[in-house]
């Protein structure tokens, strides 16, 4: 059965319909559980300031959805089941992230990368990938200037 899901702050709200387990996790739960931020409705969402329903139900068609009555027609025909999802979904796991301090940060670097395949990656790239918590990131390494 699909899932319906409404984030709220304030007085702002989002739904989004019809989503399957998996999209559920990956696009809400996940993040949810994490305190990452949580993309709905175009909008991002903390979630230490919002507050989270999902509702499992039959598939909502378009004369459904129509006129704004999505929600209500979810509630209708749908249970709530926030709490047991939040209490069922492991989070997913984190990397491992460290702090190295170093009088010379740049042989710091050379030194650990000596003997692998390495390559300067973008940072977009590496907050694309921490943010989507990507599987193959195992760890996070930041090496700074040792101040004395």
């Amino acid at each position: 059965m699909p899932f319906h899901v409404e984030i709220g702050g304030g007085i702002n709200h989002a739904r989004a319909f019809n989503l399957s387990l998996d999209e559920l996790r990956r696009q809400v739960l996940e993040p949810w559980l994490t305190g990452r931020r949580v993309e709905l409705g175009e909008r991002e969402w903390q979630p230490a300031e919002s507050s989270l329903r999902i509702l499992e139900g039959r598939h909502l068609d378009s004369p459904d959805l129509s006129f704004g009555q999505g929600w209500a027609n979810a509630e209708r025909s749908a249970e709530d089941v926030t709490k047991r999802l939040l209490t069922e979904t492991k989070p997913p796991k984190l990397p491992d992230a460290f702090v190295v301090e170093a009088e010379l940060p740049e042989a710091t670097v050379a030194e650990m990368l000596s003997g692998q395949q390495a390559q300067p990656v973008p940072l977009g790239d590496v907050e694309r990938r921490l943010d989507g918590r990507d599987p193959e990131v195992a760890a996070v390494i930041l090496i700074t200037e040792r101040r004395s």
